[in-house]
């Protein structure tokens, strides 16, 4: 999953969801020496990341790109699923997104410090463009495919990937409403777990 399922998530703990957002700076047992909020949050992106990759609808959906993308399938999927997030965010929190994001931008802004230094240079990027509120169109999408594409100097190719996401545009809603169900359970229960250890 990709940023902003990773923070939807993590719940109303506010370290909880710094760690998790920002769990791919952090490597190995790096993490132990974040607070204990910021470790369950890491831990739990740890987890949300295993799940997703081995869930049968999940692949299912990466299969539709493998031909044209190979082993990028999976950074694309990601990223479509949270367009499906912000696109249908109705569905699944109380309050409005734009809303959601500002307190979350919010957040990143007080945390700063907690930050590994890749996000501590990312952090001002995404608030300044509002990359999460921009996944809700498919023209925010094909800025990030745009800018991931920059990032592998043109080999992935993701920047291609919306003409999948217009033809396979039903399929791949439909996997997201199913699969999203079951990562939310699951994400749960890991949520009580990692809070019982970390006794938040």
């Amino acid at each position: 999953m990709n940023f902003l399922a990773h923070i939807y998530l993590s719940g109303n703990n506010e370290l909880l969801t710094i760690g998790n957002f920002s769990a791919d700076g952090i490597r190995g047992k790096k993490y132990t020496t974040y607070p204990k909020a910021m470790q369950a949050g890491i831990l739990l992106h740890r987890y949300i990341d295993t799940y997703t990759d081995a869930h049968p609808i999940f692949r299912q959906s990466t299969k539709r790109l493998h031909k044209g993308y190979g082993h990028y399938s999976g950074v694309i999927v990601d990223i479509f699923y949270d367009h499906f997030l912000a696109k249908n965010w109705n569905k699944y929190h109380t309050q409005p997104l734009d809303n959601y994001i500002q307190k979350f931008y919010t957040s990143l802004n007080n945390n700063y410090e907690f930050l590994p230094e890749r996000f501590q240079n990312l952090t001002p990027f995404m608030i300044k463009d509002n990359w999460l509120l921009s996944y809700a169109t498919i023209d925010g999408i094909q800025k990030v495919l745009n800018g991931m594409n920059r990032r592998t100097k043109g080999r992935s190719k993701m920047n291609e990937a919306t003409k999948e996401l217009k033809i396979y545009y039903i399929d791949f809603e439909n996997d997201f409403f199913s699969f999203f169900e079951e990562l939310k359970h699951a994400s749960n229960i890991k949520k009580i777990a990692l809070k019982k250890i970390y006794n938040l």
